[in-house]
Parts: structure tokens; sequence; C-alpha cells
């Protein structure tokens, strides 16, 4: 099962509604996966398609047991290649489909003429449970989440630019940073930061999925922190056993073209401890001096070896 499906069936299982919530939830889900269609001798009837059998009884179950509509429910197989179930809900005129679309905000009737709204209606905007019930309308009927292991992304797919716009601005009234794009015939809502997609899940009551997806989150946080301090530490020492070689060559040649004898007594002692311990640290070479050297005062010894070094190279 899907990441995304687990939420989506989760969220389905919010079933303590009133009637206000059902209707913000009624009306988001039909906006975004709702289709009218208009019959011979003026009949309306409405159809909501969705994959998700949970959703499905979910819409039946609420039109059924608040609004008293009994919907026509069709099961088909779909033509992807997964060959998925398809689940219709079908509201016909004969279940008073007019009513339900009034209701939800969706139709309009003024002098016999008939026409769509596809806004969110101003006092779901205003009231604070009826906004989170709207959002988690428009998941269940558009929404998707990737799988958290791999990415972070949450979206709403539409296909009405000015509905994305307003339901962006209904989202991100929580403090959230939605944006909107268009994908071929699609206007896409989406999140794609972890921490905002948490917040999203709480706001549509998703929390079991919610403590999940914190989880994967810490996981993932911890392993990105490991490999960061083995990568830095790696590229220390690195650095480290290429600086000792540099500096044991550079010694070797000194010896060979002139002797240690001849360097000062400060830069001789330090020559023949990194010679004869070419793998201790810098601190570690410093200890061993008599008196004691620092670990910068050690790397000063080193790097005017080095340079002797280098006038010889340049004179051969």
């Amino acid at each position: 099962m899907s990441f995304s499906l687990k939420v989506k069936n989760e969220v389905c299982r919010y079933s303590d509604i009133d009637e206000g919530e059902a209707i913000s939830e009624l009306s988001a889900i039909m906006k975004v996966s709702g289709t009218l269609m208009l019959g011979s001798n003026r009949q309306f009837s409405f159809k909501i398609i969705t994959e998700n059998a949970a959703i499905a009884r979910f819409i039946f179950k609420i039109l059924k047991d608040i609004f008293h509509i009994h919907a026509r429910i069709l099961v088909k197989r779909s033509n992807s290649l997964k060959k998925n179930n398809v689940y219709v809900i079908m509201i016909m005129e004969d279940a008073d489909v007019r009513f339900i679309l009034k209701k939800v905000g969706l139709l309009k009737e003024e002098e016999d003429i008939f026409s769509l709204d596809y806004s969110i209606p101003k006092n779901i905007r205003e009231n604070e449970k009826l906004k989170k019930a709207y959002i988690r309308g428009a998941f269940l009927g558009g929404g998707s989440i990737s799988n958290p292991e791999k990415t972070y992304h949450l979206e709403f797919v539409t296909h009405d630019r000015d509905y994305a716009l307003d339901l962006s601005k209904l989202i991100n009234g929580y403090g959230l940073s939605s944006k909107v794009i268009q994908r071929k015939s699609s206007f896409i809502v989406y999140i794609k930061e972890g921490e905002q997609i948490v917040d999203l899940l709480n706001i549509i009551g998703a929390h079991a999925s919610l403590l999940e997806l914190e989880n994967i989150r810490i996981m993932k946080e911890m392993r990105n922190n490991v490999n960061r301090i083995v990568n830095c530490e790696t590229a220390n020492l690195s650095k480290t056993v290429n600086a000792a070689v540099r500096q044991v060559e550079s010694i070797k040649l000194i010896q060979k073209e002139l002797g240690l004898n001849r360097l000062p007594e400060n830069l001789r002692d330090i020559a023949e401890l990194r010679l004869n311990y070419p793998d201790e640290s810098l601190k570690e070479l410093g200890e061993m001096l008599n008196p004691k050297v620092g670990k910068s005062g050690v790397n000063h010894r080193l790097r005017r070896i080095e340079k002797i070094a280098d006038e010889l190279r340049k004179e051969r």
C-alpha cells in the first residue's frame, strides 16, 4: 500500500463530522473530482470518480446519513495498466441532485438560469473547522503524497486556475507556502518541504500518517548527519595523510642533498620525528619534543622545511 493511500484511508475513517463539515468536504470533493451532466428534459446528474474504495464508501455514507440522498455506486475496471477498480458515485435527478449541488455551493440558479461556481464559499473561508474539512475533502478528491522515504512532495490536482489559486491561499492561511504550477491541462497546488507536509497532515487529521512521516524524517536526518560526519572525517584524514607524505618527501630530499645536520636544531628535531613517526598528528609530534611545542608551532616548522625543499627542487 502506498503512503498516499494510507493517508486517504486514515482520513476516510474521520467520520465523526457534523453537517457543516460534511458540506465542506463534499464541496471540495465534487469541485475537484466531480462531473456535472445535463440530460434530456434538463435533467441533471452528477458523478464522482475515484479509484479508492474507502473514499467511495465515505462519500456514499455522508450522502446517505447526513443528506438522506441515496446515490448509486458503479464499479468498473480501469483502462490503465494496473487494471484497478474505478468507483463511480452517481447522484441522479430523482435523488435530488440539485439540492446537494446548491448545498455545496457548486450550482447557482437565477431566474431559471443555471451556472457553475468553482469558488470556495465565503462561510467556509471564515470558519476554522470548515476550512480544515474543505482541505481534507480537496485531498480526498485530488490529492496525493509521495513516498517520504524517497522525496517530500504533496499535491492537489485541479482543473481550474482560479480555483487552484484560491485553494493555495486557503492552505497558506495556516503558515504554509504552497505554490501553483500548470501541468498539461491541470493546475497543481503543491508543497515540497517535509515539515510543511507534516503540518498539512495535522490539518486534515491524518495523525497516524503524520507520526510515520516524522519517524522517517528523523531517520533520514540522522543518516544524512552521519554521512556528513563520515565524509568530513574522511576528507580531513586524507588531507592529513597527504600532508604527512609531502613532508616526509621534503625531509628526505633535504637529507639527501644537504644532510639534516645542516638544518637549525629546532627544524632538525621535528624533521627526525616526522621521519620516525610518519603517521602521527602534528599535536602528537609536538608533545614528543623537549620542550613541548603546540600544533601551530609544529606546523610552522614543517612549512619552513617544505620551503627549503622547494628551493632545492628549483635549483635542481
